[in-house]
């Protein structure tokens, strides 16, 4: 069984940075696509971005290219999205998601969750 852990979310302004981790259980954790996605309130959960078992390919939705960056250190078992020049309009509760095989933009291609870290930005 696959667990995930979010952390580093926060309330910061507009303009700063923060970075999220993503904490994966099991040994078999580099075989994993994982991906970011988010939820504003009364909005639906949207795809962040996605990074491939390696590390090798990443991809962005287009409102975050440029300024969101994710990794992966599959030594640490760990995923991470680095934050920055954050808007107000980033407000959202962030999941962290994974899947055997190649990453996907849709949220129904991913088996595993975590529960999710809050991050606020104010103007």
């Amino acid at each position: 069984q696959v667990q995930l852990v979010e952390s580093g979310g926060g309330s910061v302004q507009a303009g700063k940075s923060l970075r999220l981790s993503c904490a994966v259980s099991g040994r078999t954790f580099n075989r994993y696509a994982a991906a970011w996605l988010r939820q504003a309130p009364g909005k639906e959960r949207e795809f962040v971005g996605a990074i491939s078992s390696t590390g090798g390919t990443t991809f962005y939705a287009d409102f975050v290219r440029g300024r969101f960056t994710i990794s992966r250190d599959n030594a640490k078992n760990t995923v991470y999205l680095q934050m920055n020049s954050l808007k107000p309009e980033d407000t959202a509760v962030y999941f962290c998601a994974a899947r055997l095989g190649p990453p996907g933009t849709r949220q129904s291609e991913y088996n595993y969750w975590g529960q999710g870290t809050q991050v606020t930005v104010s103007s």
